[in-house]
């Protein structure tokens, strides 16, 4: 009850504030009644306001008697120890609630960057952030963010953006505005954030990424390697880790929902061999992997601080603001205490002074001394410095010098030994070439007799062709003459020719060979010349 009463205030004051008529800090019982009715019907508590009209006698209410009313009569119905996902679901619907009230005037500006929803989103994390501070000699509360909160929160805004942060700019901006209200603190978001920066879109999911490290608790957020229940098979998943659970979905735009694992007190987180970790809950032991050794680092310290901090019943990011917002007040009382330090020893400084002036002239001589033998000191001091010095120059000097002589023995060694092998080298060369030369001498010897051959061959081709060419005419001229010859028979003895025809035939199916053939028609053309027998 305490806690979600606690996380709400600033939420809750900032639709009071959008309630106020006027600056005297205060609003009317009929406007309260609306928003507290909504309260208790986000929190299942109905006709909580109507206690409203007989608490004080007054018609209007200051922020500390409905703060009061809503603690009595409104949060003390809950339970005094919430869960975790209960209590942040609660202040997810109140917060809501309040910015409905109070959106108007955040949502209203011209020249806006911010989409209305990544303006709920901020408004939350500074609600998360700020704190709600009284004002001096009044009843009136405001609530603000310390400079450094709203430092850390750019930062973190500029670099997911990729845009240059200029810590001196902000630290000076800080200086003269002091605490930011939520519509500063909005404006200085985008004129120092959004740098050059049109990609609504871009600019929407670093809000969220901003908006899910503070008010959702996630501690980490990546891929990793799932064990399955059934199949011992390693699944890939994006997991989100929040104080008490580690989520796992399909992608990483967390549409569809595989599972979650429930991250207790007693949860152990051990690594394993091959990347990969076991976490150790008191239902079951899972099995995780990473792709490398420092991915493994990182979700070890992640996953044993969600098991740290998940017997709390307060949010992560709280519990740091928390110890920030202390660390902050150690050190303004630290300041504090010097301050006053400094004011005591300035008084003491003042006594010695009024004291001192009395032993001033005493004090002059033995100045003057003083100053004379310091004088003879700092002479002596530098002699003895420039001795020093030359001694130390000396030293470097010959070690310098030791080291150039050993570094050119070195190299004139490895010289010699570059001039053996050369020299071997070169012999080797020498000897390579003379048998080249003599392989040479001995391949032009055999081009030369191949050469002296081919001509032969080629004299000797020719000629065969040449004589080839005359039996082939021969030839010719003798079918020719055979042929007129066997014409001139057939038309002298008609009879003759058919005896004369049969015997050509038998002649003829005789094949002679080239140099038979002209004896053959010799022998034929004798035979025609002889007379015929009547």
């Amino acid at each position: 009850m305490a806690v979600l009463l606690e996380n709400v205030t600033n939420y809750v004051w900032h639709a009071f504030a959008a309630l106020q008529l006027d600056k005297c800090g205060s609003v009317q019982k009929s406007k309260l009644k609306v928003l507290t009715a909504n309260i208790g019907t986000l929190l299942d508590i109905h006709g909580v306001e109507k206690g409203l009209d007989h608490y004080r006698s007054t018609p209007n209410l200051n922020f500390d008697h409905f703060k009061y009313y809503l603690q009595r009569e409104v949060f003390s119905s809950l339970a005094d120890k919430i869960p975790l996902p209960e209590l942040r679901e609660y202040e997810t619907k109140i917060a809501e609630a309040c910015w409905f009230v109070c959106q108007k005037k955040y949502l209203d500006q011209e020249k806006r960057i911010f989409s209305d929803e990544s303006v709920l989103r901020i408004f939350r994390i500074f609600c998360l952030l700020a704190e709600l501070i009284q004002d001096a000699n009044s009843v009136t509360y405001q609530v603000l963010l310390h400079p450094s909160e709203a430092s850390y929160v750019a930062q973190t805004l500029a670099n997911s953006l990729g845009c240059i942060w200029d810590e001196e700019d902000f630290i000076d901006l800080g200086m003269s505005i002091g605490a930011f209200r939520l519509a500063p603190f909005i404006a200085v978001l985008e004129s120092r954030c959004l740098v050059g920066i049109k990609d609504e879109d871009a600019i929407t999911e670093a809000v969220t990424d901003l908006y899910q490290t503070f008010v959702d608790d996630v501690i980490k957020k990546g891929f990793l390697y799932k064990k399955g229940y059934i199949f011992s098979t390693m699944k890939e998943y994006w997991f989100v880790l929040r104080p008490s659970e580690l989520s796992f979905y399909k992608s990483r735009s967390e549409k569809e929902r595989c599972g979650s694992l429930t991250i207790e007190a007693g949860s152990k987180v051990e690594p394993k061999a091959g990347y990969k970790i076991l976490l150790q809950t008191p239902e079951r032991t899972f099995e995780l992997g990473a792709s490398d050794h420092m991915t493994r680092l990182q979700w070890i310290s992640a996953l044993q601080l969600a098991a740290d901090h998940s017997a709390t019943y307060q949010t992560y990011q709280r519990m740091q603001a928390s110890k920030r917002r202390l660390q902050r007040q150690g050190r303004s009382q630290e300041i504090l205490r010097a301050r006053a330090q400094l004011q005591l020893e300035r008084s003491a400084r003042k006594a010695a002074e009024g004291q001192a002036k009395e032993l001033e002239a005493v004090v002059l001589e033995e100045s003057k001394r003083l100053t004379e033998l310091e004088q003879i000191r700092s002479n002596l001091e530098k002699l003895l410095e420039e001795e020093t010095q030359a001694k130390r120059d000396e030293e470097i000097v010959r070690a310098l010098q030791a080291r150039v002589l050993a570094e050119e023995w070195e190299k004139r060694e490895e010289l010699e030994k570059l001039q053996v092998e050369q020299r071997m080298l070169l012999e080797e060369e020498r000897e390579k070439r003379i048998e080249y030369e003599e392989v040479q001498h001995k391949k032009e010897l055999e081009l030369k007799a191949a050469q002296d051959r081919l001509d032969q061959l080629d004299r000797e081709r020719r000629s065969l062709d040449d004589a080839l060419k005359l039996a082939v005419d021969k030839i010719q001229l003798s079918e020719e003459r055979r042929e007129i010859l066997e014409s001139r028979l057939l038309e002298v003895a008609p009879s003759l020719r058919d005896r004369e025809g049969d015997r050509i035939r038998r002649a003829r199916s005789f094949v002679p060979s080239t140099k038979e053939k002209p004896i053959l028609l010799e022998v034929r053309a004798a035979t025609l010349r002889r007379p015929l027998k009547h």
